[in-house]
C-alpha cells in the first residue's frame, strides 16, 4: 500500500511500509527513536524538535547511516534498529528517497557537540498531538511522521503513552 500526500512545500510525498518501494534506493534516513519509554528527539538549531536523521555518507549502508546519525545528533547508542519503510519526496524535477527506521536506545551519552543540533530531547506523552506545537520542526507535522508512528505502535510492543 502506498500513501500519497503533499508536504508543506507542495512536494509530492509517497510513503510505503516496505523495502525497495521505489526505483531509486534511499540515501537519507529518518529514525523514530525511543529511550526508556520516552520519545528521543533532537533539537535542530534552525528547525526545532525532530527525530534524528540525515544523509548516508559515501560507502555507508543506510543502516550504518541511521546508527551514526542517531549518535551524532543525540549521543544515543541503539540496541534495536528496525527498517519500517521508505518515502519519496519529489518537486516534479528532482526526487530523493528516505528510509524510515524505528530505533530503541540502550544509552544516551553526553557529548561535547551534536553537529547541527543542540542534542537529545526526551518527551513523554502523546507525540502525535504534541508534534503540532510551535517548538517542533515542520518535518514532524507531515503524514510521514503520523503514519510511521501509528505503524510502529501497531507493530511493536511497548509503552508508547508515557
Amino acid at each position: 500500500m502506498m500513501i500519497e500526500f503533499k508536504d508543506v512545500s507542495g512536494n509530492r510525498v509517497r510513503l510505503a511500509f516496505k523495502k525497495n518501494a521505489f526505483t531509486v534506493p534511499p540515501r537519507h534516513v529518518l529514525v523514530i527513536c525511543r529511550y526508556n519509554h520516552y520519545w528521543l528527539l533532537t533539537k535542530h538549531k534552525q528547525r526545532g524538535l525532530e527525530f534524528p536523521g540525515g544523509k548516508a555518507e559515501p560507502g555507508e549502508t543506510i543502516e550504518e547511516a541511521a546508527i551514526r546519525e542517531v549518535f551524532e545528533e543525540t549521543g544515543a547508542i541503539l540496541k534495536v534498529l528496525r527498517y519500517i519503510g521508505e518515502y519519496e519526496v519529489s518537486d516534479g524535477k528532482e526526487a530523493f528517497v528516505k528510509a524510515v527506521f524505528y530505533g530503541e536506545a540502550e544509552a544516551v551519552k553526553k557529548k561535547a557537540g551534536y553537529l547541527e543540533t543542540e542534542g537529545p530531547v526526551l518527551l513523554g506523552g502523546n507525540i502525535l498531538a504534541m508534534r503540532h506545537g510551535p517548538d517542533f520542526s515542520y518535518i514532524m507535522k507531515d503524514q510521514v511522521i503520523e503514519k510511521s508512528i501509528l505503524y510502529i505502535m501497531n507493530t511493536f510492543q511497548g509503552n508508547f503513552e508515557k
